[in-house]
C-alpha cells in the first residue's frame, strides 16, 4: 500500500506581465502553504519524496511546506506542468519505489481530476467536497493498493483524508 499527498499551489498573484509559469504566491498563499506544511508534519503525513511542478508558484508553495519537512527530497517534474490526469498518472508511474509516500504539488484542473481518477473509496461527503472544489493549497491523501508506483490505476485508491485551508485553525 502506498500513499499519495495532493497538494493544489497555494493562492498566487497574477502581475501584469508575468508569464503564466512565472506567478508568484501572494501574501494569502505564502501563510496558507506555511500551515499545509505545519498539518502535514502534526499529522505525521511526512512524504518520502516529492514531484512539484516547475512553475514559480508550485515551487515556492514547495519551499513554505518543506520548512516543516527537512530531509524530504524533491524533484522538480516539468510533465506535471498544466498537465491533464493522464499525464499525471503518468508521472507518478516513474516515482520512486522506494518512497512510500509520494507528494505532488500541482494545478487545477489536473490535479483534481486525477485524484478523482484514483478514488473508488472512502467517505461519500470529503469525496463529494473533492468533486466540487479543489482549491488553492487544498490537500488530498488517497492511499493505493500497489506494491510499485507504477502499478497503481484508475479507481482503486480509498481517500483517507481532504483538508483545505479553512479547514486548520491558526
Amino acid at each position: 500500500m502506498g500513499r499519495l499527498i495532493l497538494l493544489r499551489h497555494a493562492k498566487s498573484a497574477w502581475p501584469e506581465g508575468v508569464a503564466d509559469l512565472d506567478r508568484p504566491l501572494n501574501e494569502r498563499g505564502r501563510a496558507t502553504a506555511s500551515r499545509m506544511g505545519a498539518y502535514l508534519r502534526a499529522e505525521k503525513l511526512v512524504p518520502d519524496h516529492v514531484f512539484v511542478s516547475p512553475a514559480r508558484r508550485t515551487q515556492e508553495t514547495w519551499e513554505m511546506v518543506r520548512r516543516d519537512l527537512p530531509g524530504v527530497e524533491a524533484e522538480t517534474v516539468p510533465m506535471i506542468y498544466e498537465a491533464s490526469a493522464s499525464r499525471i498518472l503518468d508521472a507518478v508511474h516513474s516515482a520512486p519505489d522506494r518512497a512510500e509516500t509520494l507528494l505532488v504539488i500541482g494545478h487545477n484542473p489536473g490535479l483534481q481530476d486525477f485524484a478523482m481518477l484514483l478514488i473508488g473509496e472512502g467517505s461519500p461527503s470529503l469525496r463529494a467536497n473533492l468533486r466540487e472544489k479543489f482549491p488553492t493549497a487544498g490537500l488530498a491523501v488517497i492511499d493505493v493498493p500497489a506494491d510499485h508506483w507504477s502499478g497503481i490505476g484508475r479507481a482503486g485508491g480509498r481517500l483517507e483524508r481532504f483538508v483545505v485551508p479553512r479547514d486548520l485553525t491558526d
